[in-house]
């Protein structure tokens, strides 16, 4: 198991070495951390001696975070290394899989009635339930609990879904910043976005200008005189707003690529976080983004009109998150993205939308097709030529 576990960190680009890795066989012998009475370890108490003795910078803890989620996800007890895994360990034998034909005959309920419904459960349920399609629990075809299948739901609890048909989602969920040091392993993402960089003179004269130099010398019968000019700046603004968390999961690598390749060749670069849609607020910090929060009012009235706005999300949700009120999955936003996304486009006319979706699955997303419409059309996938046709738009 611990093998596996240490490829899967090398495979995620983290410089642990085979000394790292026999330091933390050392101190599980040495119980460091032990087992219970169950032969088991908890898994935080796994996390924490893992991470210390195989991580030695803590730029790289998001890295190990997500490689650790990967490889033990959904697990809450690990077995004791020293005896054999029960198969059942390694398997979750709640989750039901449907055929189609199944599936299309579980009934869908509209918003109103899946939120009345909701209210209704917690009042009269009072045991766990597992396997139902009617009370909150695990597994089955109710719309609300987790690991279920139906086609619109309400996601209690637990790691994100499997049939990614929740309208709402009823946890307290923590998401990580992007990185932006993040090495690119091309240089194309850089030479797209540089068809929107417009630079100008400023500041103090400090650099040669060799042309007026020359003329002026010429024209001072060989006399030389130097001319200086300011240096050349890129002084394209951009206000960069990006989707985090959720179905975004994964294409963290891409879009920390492109992060990285926008903070180097723009200046004047803000960014701020959201999730799935815009709302009344937004944030820069993902683990503080409760208690920092940027009111988009603010966002607004604070930067020009000459900022170029750019949204990075795949825009996969629920319409309802979209145009409804209410609609967050996170919390009940009192005025619908819809109105949000709009007020941002007018405020910023030179605007367009980077969406890391494989095009060809567009037309399939209900939401998809809503965002299309609030930015006019102006969603282009986050590929080479995308994102050409982006920057071209913007550049006009």
């Amino acid at each position: 198991m611990l093998i596996d576990f240490f490829y899967t960190l090398r495979s995620a680009k983290l410089p642990v070495s085979v000394k790292e890795y026999l330091t933390l066989l050392e101190a599980l012998q040495a119980n460091v951390v032990g087992p219970n009475s169950d032969d088991a370890y908890k898994i935080d108490d796994f996390y924490y001696l893992s991470r210390t003795a195989l991580v030695k910078d803590e730029k790289h803890f998001d890295k190990f975070d997500r490689a650790f989620a990967a490889y033990f996800k959904g697990v809450e007890m690990i077995a004791d290394f020293t005896k054999d895994v029960p198969l059942e360990w390694l398997r979750k034998n709640l989750e039901l899989e449907l055929s189609p034909e199944e599936k299309a005959k579980i009934e869908k309920m509209g918003w109103d009635e899946l939120m009345e419904t909701l209210k209704k459960r917690f009042e009269e349920q009072k045991e766990r339930h597992e396997g139902g399609n009617k009370w909150i629990g695990t597994g089955g075809t109710s719309p609300f609990g987790a690991y279920g299948s139906n086609p619109q739901g309400i996601r209690i609890g637990q790691d994100k879904g499997r049939n990614k048909s929740a309208v709402k989602v009823w946890d307290q969920r923590a998401y990580r910043d992007y990185d932006d040091t993040q090495e690119l392993g091309t240089r194309n993402i850089k030479v797209a976005l540089r068809r929107l960089r417009k630079f100008a003179r400023e500041g103090s004269a400090e650099e040669l200008d060799l042309p007026d130099t020359i003329r002026c010398t010429a024209a001072n019968a060989g006399w030389l005189d130097i001319k200086m000019v300011p240096e050349r700046h890129n002084n394209v603004k951009v206000l960069l707003l990006m989707d985090v968390g959720g179905t975004m999961d994964e294409h963290i690598h891409r879009v920390e690529e492109m992060f990285s390749a926008a903070k180097a060749e723009f200046k004047h670069l803000e960014f701020y976080y959201f999730h799935n849609c815009v709302y009344d607020f937004m944030w820069k910090n993902n683990r503080r983004r409760f208690a920092e929060k940027f009111p988009t009012w603010d966002i607004i009235r604070k930067y020009n009109k000459d900022y170029k706005l750019i949204f990075i999300g795949d825009a996969t949700m629920s319409p309802y998150e979209i145009l409804q009120p209410g609609g967050s999955v996170e919390y009940n936003n009192e005025e619908a993205g819809a109105e949000w996304i709009q007020r941002l486009t007018h405020a910023f006319p030179k605007f367009a939308w980077i969406n890391p979706e494989p095009q060809g699955v567009w037309q399939y997303r209900q939401s998809i097709s809503v965002i299309q419409q609030l930015v006019s059309q102006r969603m282009y996938p986050l590929t080479l030529k995308g994102l050409e046709d982006a920057m071209r738009l913007l550049s006009k």
